[in-house]
């Protein structure tokens, strides 16, 4: 079966092993002429972006790239991507890379014209409605990852260095959504096998959260089950075949619908994930990946029928909770994710500021239980230690 397509859902969305060839044409459609690349560091001198710089000036284009950007994209990357646009007057956006180029993309797009200081775009109260939608540039996005979705969202994760505590605050436009997007499997068949599990895990705890939000939304629910399906089939392909174009191909569709899925709702997993990451600048889907089965487990007392559907839906032999927790757990070890935080140097010293920061989350809305500060502190101390009981 050719894996092939043109979707809009929820933008316009292009799928297939080359379609990075669309990216001039993409950008002209935008009315785009000259144009800022934003990716991270690591990817800035490899061949596709030098490949996307050809297409683009092949094409007519200017294109510049900007790389200062973190794994954890914090205040002042967004402010200097701000700077550079409006220093060099670009008029459109390519987001490259994973969750973190793509949300610092977004965020530089939507901020650079505004009068607005970045904090005031956070998604709190009406903020959003005070932001000038006509002065948001266009964005195409392409992933290099499948696990974030950030392709497909409305909103950016930027960390605040400026408070002490470190935190991370969700900036959000609904005209933040891009216009384009390219899911092209070729651009992540290099991908190290470690990142491809921890960013394909962090895909699966988007899809398993929205399926397990209490908020009504039979569509999102829907496309997170068959998310589900197409990570547990195919992920363990992608991780040990880099170059299976398949597997790398429902990996980045699986992500794009999590991220679709997830309007319904997070939860504590993302919660905590956040929190920690903002801490201790850890990967996040490494987290989200280490969190699962203690998240899982607290919420067990609201999710056994939900659980169950979703385990016969994935074709389980055992469709109880356990069995459902016995083969989360199972497939990590399976993709060599550490079962605790502290096999990634976390330790219990936070426990308290953890909970206090993971319970005002904004994922924290969706989780099916409304946990205290200090509950989250027990999931923490047990994901820490490793107690699942």
């Amino acid at each position: 079966m050719e894996l092939s397509a043109s979707w809009n859902y929820p933008t316009a969305i292009s799928v297939g092993d080359g379609c990075i060839s669309k990216i001039a044409a993409a950008c002209i459609e935008l009315n785009m002429s000259k144009v800022i690349l934003v990716t991270d560091p690591g990817l800035a001198n490899l061949d596709m972006v030098k490949q996307v710089v050809k297409i683009g000036l092949d094409a007519g284009l200017v294109i510049e790239v900007f790389c200062d950007i973190q794994a954890n994209p914090t205040g002042d990357n967004i402010r200097t991507g701000c700077k550079v646009l409006i220093r060099g007057e670009f008029d459109g956006v390519i987001a490259f890379g994973g969750g973190s180029s793509l949300d610092a993309a977004k965020a530089i797009a939507m901020l650079a014209r505004q009068s607005l200081s970045l904090w005031q775009t956070e998604d709190i109260n009406d903020n959003w409605t005070h932001i000038d939608a006509s002065l948001i540039l266009p964005v195409v996005a392409v992933p290099t990852t499948a696990g974030t979705g950030s392709e497909v969202g409305r909103a950016a994760v930027i960390t605040d260095t400026d408070s002490h505590p470190h935190v991370k605050r969700i900036i959000f436009h609904p005209d933040m959504l891009p216009k384009r997007v390219l899911l092209d499997p070729s651009l992540t068949t290099g991908l190290p096998a470690h990142i491809t599990a921890a960013t394909g895990l962090d895909a699966l705890s988007h899809n398993l959260e929205a399926y397990c939000a209490p908020s009504y939304h039979p569509m999102a629910e829907g496309i997170a089950i068959e998310a589900i399906r197409l990570i547990k089939e195919f992920l363990p392909y992608a991780v040990e075949n880099g170059d299976d174009i398949e597997a790398r191909t429902q990996m980045l569709v699986a992500s794009t619908m999590g991220a679709t899925s997830f309007q319904r709702g997070l939860g504590g997993m993302h919660a905590l994930a956040h929190t920690l990451g903002a801490l201790y600048n850890k990967h996040h889907g490494l987290l989200n990946a280490i969190l699962m089965p203690y998240v899982l487990q607290r919420n067990r007392l609201v999710l056994e029928d939900k659980i169950t559907r979703l385990a016969r839906y994935l074709g389980l032999e055992d469709t109880s909770f356990d069995g459902f927790l016995y083969w989360i757990l199972a497939f990590r070890s399976r993709l060599l994710i550490p079962h605790t935080l502290a096999d990634i140097g976390i330790t219990l010293d936070d426990s308290s500021l953890v909970g206090e920061m993971a319970v005002i989350d904004a994922a924290a809305g969706g989780n099916p239980i409304a946990l205290t500060a200090e509950q989250y502190s027990l999931i923490f101390t047990h994901a820490v230690k490793g107690q699942l009981n």
